[in-house]
């Protein structure tokens, strides 16, 4: 396992935070659904963090919301998170799944999915040449494997897959069970053990390419996840995920304070259209600046700043790396950008806002 973390890119988080689980496991005294391996109020405890207990927070809402997912889990009607790109929907499912099965790595891509037996199973054309139709030649799917297993399983972007596959689920979801007619007798008919549901996700933005059927979205419970509100829990959600990132990398490197507090007033301002102070600002037509984007930003600051700034923080990098993330190629961004930049970020006082401002005007002259 130690040589697994030292070299994977990314490990779930069941991995991550295998410590964390194994104590809230022994120390869980609460009555758990049947099939899981964390109570409501644990599965709770490790997605919002409890100091008391020494678990650290790994997602940001209000308490309600999380909780109003984990009873839908622990029901048969499922979870459905939609929101707006970045906000850690997917984050969010990892969690709930690592908390509650142990397993977030059961994941269906709705877009990379085009046939039922992909969702479901298919076979081993070898052993099925030579044996014909028998359990060893069967391939399990996604949602094979989570029934068996009586585990979640992770649908990411629904709205992604076509009508013919959003039925095969609807069936799924309601017998809780998938014929195999290939199998003869009990052989041929899979039932959901316990524990055993899904947890979907679908960005705002998707919704005109497949619409979702309302006889699927009565299957479902469907829970809106939005932007972090508070400024303050955003700053501290980046630099966190900075510096994990940043140990990932392994790149000896702390994120600098006051450039990361500057960074998320940008993008809250931007995806807000308000400033802190209450007055009106752009909105970027072609951005997300979503915190898993600044996220994105503040890394890229930091690897720049340990391999050619000596390991220091620059705030003259920041707008560098804010219109590839930001604007990336939309000119009318960018002009809204830079109204935004000479109307807000000039009344803006301190040596890192005025640093980013003077980058910024050499920076838009130049292009």
């Amino acid at each position: 396992m130690s040589q697994q973390k030292t070299r994977s890119q990314r490990l779930p988080a069941e991995i991550v935070y295998a410590q964390e689980l194994s104590r809230l496991r022994d120390n869980d005294t609460h009555q758990k659904p049947p099939g899981w391996l964390l109570s409501p109020i644990a599965v709770e405890q490790f997605v919002l963090g409890d100091a008391k207990a020494d678990i650290s927070p790994k997602f940001v809402a209000p308490p309600e919301i999380v909780t109003r997912i984990v009873i839908a889990l622990a029901t048969q009607r499922g979870a459905m998170l939609v929101g707006e790109p970045g906000t850690a929907k997917s984050w969010l499912s990892e969690l709930l799944c690592a908390a509650i099965c142990n397993d977030s790595t059961i994941v269906v891509q709705g877009g990379a999915i085009e046939t039922v037996q992909q969702l479901t199973y298919s076979w081993n054309s070898a052993v099925l040449e030579r044996k014909g139709p028998c359990p060893e030649a069967l391939i399990p799917g996604p949602i094979y494997r989570g029934m068996v297993g009586g585990k979640l399983v992770r649908f990411e972007e629904i709205a992604r897959t076509s009508p013919a596959l959003q039925d095969a689920l609807l069936s799924i979801l309601s017998e809780r069970s998938v014929t195999i007619p290939e199998l003869p007798g009990d052989q041929g008919t899979v039932y959901a053990q316990e524990g055993f549901n899904l947890i979907g996700t679908s960005n705002t933005s998707d919704q005109g390419v497949n619409e979702m059927s309302a006889a699927l979205k009565r299957r479902m419970n469907f829970e809106t996840i939005r932007p972090i509100s508070a400024i303050e829990d955003e700053i501290a959600v980046v630099s966190r995920e900075a510096r994990r990132l940043f140990e990932a990398a392994r790149v000896d490197i702390e994120p600098d304070g006051e450039i990361i507090r500057a960074l998320v007033t940008i993008f809250h301002e931007l995806r807000n259209g308000q400033s802190l102070d209450g007055r009106s600002t752009d909105r970027l037509a072609g951005a997300v600046m979503s915190t898993a984007e600044a996220v994105s930003v503040a890394h890229a600051i930091g690897i720049y700043a340990f391999y050619y700034r000596d390991g220091v923080m620059n705030a003259d990098d920041l707008t560098e790396f804010l219109v590839g993330a930001a604007v990336k190629d939309n000119l009318v961004d960018l002009k809204r950008m830079n109204h935004y930049f000479e109307t807000e970020v000039t009344r803006k006082q301190g040596p890192v806002w005025e640093a980013v401002y003077q980058n910024w005007q050499r920076l838009f002259h130049y292009r």
